[in-house]
């Protein structure tokens, strides 16, 4: 069967997370994501990764981790045979993508109101920290500012830690993974009507909507969320635990999983203790019951306990690094990681991670490897109807 965004084709004008993460998405579901570069440097990311020659080389490790399955076409949108090379790319398009400051493309005279004068089926996507419009759309925006700003910050760590950003930079995925599907549906009815559309994507917003839970607790139940650290505020026992050897998380959040767990531990009385029987008072005594929970899991290791707990129905999981949760059978049977022998520019596999969903028709995989700055700009223009002579004045006058 054929990819699921088999024909459409993408303009990504991306740089760095966001955005090369949101047209990553459509690359890996069959989509013709042609990147969109500024000759001679390209996207952020080809410089950025731990790698400092593959840095130099364009290829820095946190390029190659979003753009594998794309082409790179380098156009100069400032320059007039540029922008006219770029408006038969947009003719030849069906969804844009960019996440520049708002009010740039408009400036370069590009902006959606006149791209949807050339296309009029056209789906149009800009992401941005904080929207197109608003008090902040101006401001600079990097995964931090809009951490910070979206409370996501003041809700990470405990009381001694908080605020505290997360690990990786979540504000700029959550809005890369919106943008995709804000755009999967804006194709979906332009499949039936014909239609294009603008699509405003805010990191601040997405950030704000992924938070439900915290945002809801204030709004509906008027409680400030706070930094409760590695616990669960909807239940107890239920965070992470120190066991004989690493920390295992434990999510007993249903009353029968409390009862399982009391028993697999070797602490039935638990259950049944009036200060720990209800719920509630489970919650309110959560550090007295851990402290209980943790002296008999002291008997064993968290991997020993994490077979335990859950072949008898209660979520248990131990803490992994990176590397370890990279070898863990069950990532290597789903197969989440693609190995390409190499990349332009790379002397040295090339493993991408996919996405996070198989398909019954073929799951979502790149099919080339991250491309070399400007690699597809003779073949894509060929493709747009431009004679070689052309494109070798193109050249020769920066357009391209």
């Amino acid at each position: 069967m054929s990819p699921l965004l088999d024909k459409i084709r993408v303009l990504d004008l991306t740089n760095v997370l966001a955005g090369p993460f949101c047209c990553y998405q459509m690359a890996l579901l069959g989509a013709d994501v042609i990147k969109v570069e500024v000759p001679g440097t390209g996207d952020l990311a080809r410089q950025l990764g731990a790698d400092r020659d593959l840095n130099k080389a364009l290829m820095g490790v946190s390029f190659l981790a979003q753009n594998a399955g794309k082409r790179s076409v380098t156009v100069n949108l400032k320059d007039p045979a540029g922008k006219a090379v770029f408006r038969r790319l947009v003719e030849s398009a069906d969804v844009l993508v960019e996440n520049f400051r708002p009010g740039v493309m408009d400036r370069l005279g590009l902006g959606w109101s006149t791209l949807k004068e050339i296309k009029p089926s056209l789906v149009y996507c800009a992401i941005s920290g904080f929207g197109q419009t608003g008090p902040l759309h101006g401001n600079p925006a990097y995964d931090q500012i809009v951490q910070g700003l979206a409370g996501v910050m003041s809700v990470t760590g405990d009381e001694t830690t908080a605020p505290l950003r997360v690990g990786y930079p979540v504000a700029d995925t959550m809005g890369g993974i919106t943008a995709a599907f804000a755009i999967a549906a804006a194709l979906v009815r332009r499949g039936r009507t014909g239609e294009g559309e603008f699509i405003d994507v805010s990191m601040l917003e997405s950030t704000l909507v992924a938070m439900g839970w915290q945002v809801s607790n204030y709004l509906v139940a008027h409680v400030q969320p706070r930094p409760i650290g590695n616990e669960n505020m909807t239940a107890s026992p239920s965070g992470t635990f120190t066991t004989g050897s690493g920390p295992l998380n434990i999510a007993a959040n249903k009353q029968e999983q409390f009862v399982a767990l009391c028993q697999v531990i070797g602490r039935p009385e638990l259950a049944t203790d009036p200060l720990y029987v209800d719920r509630e008072d489970r919650k309110k005594r959560r550090f007295e019951l851990k402290a209980e929970i943790e002296k008999a899991l002291a008997r064993k290791t968290a991997k020993e306990w994490s077979l335990l707990l859950n072949a008898k129905g209660i979520p248990a999981g131990e803490v992994l690094s990176i590397p370890q949760v990279l070898e863990h059978p069950h990532i290597r049977e789903r197969k989440l990681v693609t190995r390409f022998p190499g990349a332009p520019g790379v002397d040295r596999e090339v493993p991408v991670v996919r996405s996070g969903f198989k398909l019954e028709s073929g799951d979502p995989t790149p099919h080339t490897p991250p491309p070399a700055l400007g690699a597809d700009t003779d073949a894509i223009l060929q493709e747009l109807g431009f004679a070689p002579e052309e494109i070798s004045r193109l050249r020769e006058g920066g357009a391209i």
